[in-house]
């Protein structure tokens, strides 16, 4: 069992004034794991005021560069020892296959942090020569003070250090809400940090449902939100930091398409769609759930993409060889099944899945694969979260680039083909944040994000350390040592 009583707030263990608390259960075995104390008002206040005055405090605020860097260097050395650990809080939370939380919950966040601690030691002014020639600018990179990390269950860990390290590399500091879902590794980041000796307040963190989420981002205390969810939830929030004029970075759902070009080897593709279109049971953001097939090829990829979907092993998401594990609650299986009954009700062609697996208990569901979906269905347009694949025929590659550009998101997507160049130039018609050819895997020294209804700004590569920092510029009206 794992029982929390306590928070983490200005560098303490703090008991939340309420007393309320929150059952953590596994989705495999639907009972009872831990539980972990919920935060109120009065504890984000608390958390809010606390990150304040760390961002001002000279034992945060008074590092230089590389005294920064090598504090988020021991946090990355902290979280190394406790890699394994952390992957599976992941997994019996929201019943991530234990192979894959090892590499994105354990190894990920250490290496993003790395990452990001080298580009803190990068000096935060630069000074220009003014064309005019009368002195020179200096222009100066500032933390853009407190900020607000909500993020999702799906990869907390990962997704929670895709903002953590660049605000702490920017000399921000942090209030984290975690998802109900998925608290317990939240609490052992932040024990974590403490080991690794962040300043008091520089890292706090408050658990609590949406209505806390809410008052957290509207907060008065708070000068930036980076959020990671639906894309309903970020549409709320946009509209509040908009009404606030407060700087926001919002990763929100996608619909992404594989476009399988008439060149594809199938043993290539279906190999590669393993990950890019089921990774994490398809409870991923960017996955290409939507397959656009040649007409041609449309009954052969079918098949193939179906005997994939047969051959993933279903099962305890702690045993190494599972595949897929089961999806992380009740009402997501729930959400996934009602898809499913839509796909088979719209005439689609059910080729492999559309049940549970022959499981006594768990919030399981088969991978499916629907052939001759066509894309203007819901099926085709909505995004899923789940095992489910839509596989949707296409004449030509403009027409393939038209359905893949036909959706109100645009955040992932794939190309497959044994012509790289001619896969390149697909790529570069897709109107999405990121596109993979023959594979799909973020870069974290590559911008991440999407457009349209698939959120705002970037995250990883400097970019993502920019969208933690403000610009000064100082006039000098003449040149002055350095």
């Amino acid at each position: 069992m794992h029982e929390h009583e306590t928070l983490y707030l200005d560098g303490r263990w703090v008991r939340p004034a309420a007393g309320a608390a929150l059952a953590v259960v596994s989705p495999d075995t639907e009972e009872r794991i831990g539980t972990v104390p919920l935060a109120g008002e009065s504890e984000v206040d608390s958390a809010v005021a606390a990150a304040g005055r760390a961002l001002h405090a000279p034992e945060w605020a008074g590092l230089s560069p590389e005294q920064r860097s090598g504090l988020l260097l021991a946090f990355a050395a902290e979280l190394e020892k406790n890699a394994a650990e952390r992957a599976t809080l992941t997994t019996i939370q929201n019943g991530m296959p234990i192979a894959l939380a090892t590499a994105a919950e354990g190894a990920g966040p250490v290496g993003i942090l790395q990452y990001y601690a080298m580009l803190a030691a990068q000096p935060a002014e630069e000074r220009r020569p003014r064309p005019d020639g009368r002195g020179v600018t200096v222009v100066r990179k500032e933390p853009v003070g407190v900020v607000a990390i909500v993020v999702p269950w799906n990869f907390p860990q990962v997704l929670t250090m895709f903002k953590l390290a660049p605000a702490l590399a920017a000399g921000c500091t942090v209030v984290l809400k975690p998802s109900p879902e998925t608290t317990l590794d939240a609490l052992e980041l932040a024990a974590t940090a403490d080991r690794a000796g962040l300043p008091p307040g520089v890292l706090n963190v408050v658990t609590g449902g949406a209505d806390l989420g809410a008052y957290l981002v509207a907060h008065p205390g708070v000068q930036k939100v980076a959020f990671t969810g639906s894309t309903a939830a970020g549409r709320q929030i946009g509209e509040v930091c908009g009404r606030l004029l407060r700087p926001v970075t919002l990763e929100l759902g996608g619909k992404s398409a594989a476009i399988v070009l008439d060149d594809a080897d199938l043993a290539t593709t279906v190999e590669g769609l393993a990950t890019a279109g089921l990774l994490n049971t398809g409870q991923t953001c960017y996955l290409s759930t939507r397959i656009l097939a040649p007409r041609s090829r449309h009954d052969e990829v079918v098949a193939a993409v179906a005997g994939l979907a047969s051959a993933l092993t279903i099962g305890d998401p702690l045993d190494p060889g599972t595949h897929v594990g089961p999806l992380v609650s009740e009402r997501q299986r729930e959400k996934v099944e009602q898809y499913v009954a839509l796909g088979k009700d719209a005439g689609a062609t059910l080729a492999a899945g559309g049940g549970r697996p022959d499981r006594d208990r768990g919030w399981y569901v088969q991978p499916t694969v629907f052939g001759g979906v066509d894309n203007g269905s819901r099926l085709a347009r909505e995004e899923i979260f789940g095992p489910v694949l839509a596989v949707i025929p296409y004449d030509g590659v403009d027409e393939a680039v038209a359905l893949a550009n036909d959706s109100d998101y645009g955040l992932g997507g794939t190309i497959w083909t044994t012509d790289v160049e001619k896969g390149l130039d697909v790529a570069r018609r897709v109107e999405t944040g990121s596109v993979g050819v023959n594979f799909y895997d973020l870069d974290v020294n590559a911008p991440f994000g999407g457009v349209k209804a698939s959120g705002v700004g970037r995250e990883l590569g400097p970019e993502g350390l920019a969208a933690y920092q403000q610009l000064k510029s100082i006039y000098l009206g003449q040149e002055v040592p350095a």
